[in-house]
């Protein structure tokens, strides 16, 4: 599946849910499906700053795709972080790097998080592509 199908997708789900209740209650059943991580990598250098919620991000990488990981100690957040470590892991650097989550605006979710939840998100957003990018500056060294 492209990365633009994902997009779609997660267009999809979220416009079946309905209202904004609902729409809550599934972020919130993604966080609980997802792994939850280790203690050993719930380390102040996994977490991600600018959310007011502890979240931890973490990568595995394969020489082609990101593998992202993730947990938190807040419900919302925690299914938030899921459904951007869905959106962006077993995609390449460079695809992480050009593809923005327009779904996040095409759902209204930035209208339905408080502040700090929407600024939470862009930062976990921020991490990934930054990881991307450490990554891609990997695979030209390697290149060389």
């Amino acid at each position: 599946m492209t990365i633009n199908e994902k997009q779609n997708r997660i267009i999809r789900q979220f416009e079946l849910l309905g209202d904004w209740p609902e729409r809550y209650k599934y972020i919130i059943k993604l966080g609980q499906k997802l792994e939850p991580l280790n203690e050993e990598h719930k380390i102040d250098e996994n977490l991600v700053r600018g959310c007011q919620s502890q979240v931890w991000l973490i990568t595995e990488f394969d020489g082609e795709i990101i593998t992202f990981k993730a947990d938190s100690d807040a419900a919302i957040t925690k299914g938030l972080v899921a459904l951007m470590v869905n959106f962006y892991s077993g995609e390449t650097p460079d695809t992480i790097l050009h593809t923005d989550p327009h779904f996040i605006k095409k759902i209204g979710m930035q209208e339905h998080l408080s502040p700090t939840r929407s600024n939470g998100l862009a930062s976990m957003v921020k991490q990934m592509k930054i990881y991307a990018l450490a990554y891609k500056s990997k695979q030209g060294q390697a290149v060389e």
